[in-house]
């Protein structure tokens, strides 16, 4: 005779997702929210320029910029404070909101050294564009996914391609046709994929009508991509600014070669 107490009980009738019906479900996280500096500036903030940094040698061209100002944060709920340090750092998990132009906020940056969840990407989107910080102009810098290229990437090869809004392609609003913001780059391949938060950044500037370009960049690391970076930063975007590295940071780029992201925690989306 069995012991029910022992034995191993029988495999269940229901499956795992039916089970999941009989239990509550998990609170939602706290959304995510601006913070900004004292004296706070003008709302809505109109910069010509919005220039959001996501890839590795973006955030690293940024990092050593020497004339940036920080004017306001982007705070994650989910991304604990511990660890992050008392000068901005590339470790750290932060989303820092910077001027490039000595505070009067023609040109923004935002530095996002943090891991965002798809489902959290469009929530983010919103808070950066058009409703606190409303631009005239989006440049969004981000990584190729090898998972989402249709091709072949070579790693000894550096690539950048563009996607672009309507009214960036058509050149709403000054009253000339073409003038793209990223004019020596290819379009990205068709038959590839933009996921996650580049790809809600880029649709929130089509929704707002907002002139808007992604641009996405192999490898994710290396030296080479961070020279092509800032080529196109000086020769189309910020000309008037030294985009330029010192040898040392070249150098630490070099032995560092890669930020680490930690990824945001799955367990608060499951």
């Amino acid at each position: 005779m069995e012991d029910v107490i022992t034995e191993l009980p029988p495999p269940s009738r229901f499956f795992q997702e039916d089970l999941n019906n009989f239990i509550s479900p998990s609170p939602s996280p706290p959304l995510p929210f601006l913070v900004f500096s004292n004296p706070k500036p003008d709302m809505p903030i109109r910069p010509s320029l919005l220039i959001i940094a996501l890839s590795s040698p973006s955030l690293y061209i940024f990092h050593n910029f020497s004339t940036k100002t920080l004017v306001g944060s982007l705070i994650l709920p989910e991304v604990p404070f511990s660890g992050i340090s008392a000068e901005p750092s590339l470790g750290d998990k932060t989303c820092n909101i910077y001027s490039l132009n000595d505070g009067d906020n023609s040109t923004l940056l935002v530095s996002a050294q943090l891991g965002v969840s798809a489902e959290r990407s469009h929530l983010i989107a919103r808070l950066l564009i058009g409703a606190d910080i409303v631009p005239k102009r989006v440049l969004i810098l981000d990584s190729i996914q090898s998972r989402n290229f249709r091709g072949k990437l070579s790693p000894d090869e550096t690539y950048a391609f563009k996607l672009e809004t309507s009214a960036e392609r058509k050149g709403l609003g000054d009253g000339s046709v073409g003038s793209s913001l990223l004019k020596g780059i290819d379009y990205f391949p068709s038959g590839s994929m933009i996921d996650g938060l580049p790809a809600a950044l880029l649709s929130r500037c089509q929704l707002k009508n907002i002139k808007g370009t992604l641009c996405v960049s192999w490898p994710e690391f290396g030296s080479s991509v961070v020279a092509l970076i800032r080529s196109l930063l000086k020769r189309d975007v910020l000309p008037s600014l030294d985009v330029s590295l010192k040898k040392e940071a070249q150098d630490q780029y070099a032995r560092f070669n890669r930020i680490k992201h930690q990824p945001y925690d799955t367990e608060l989306y499951t």
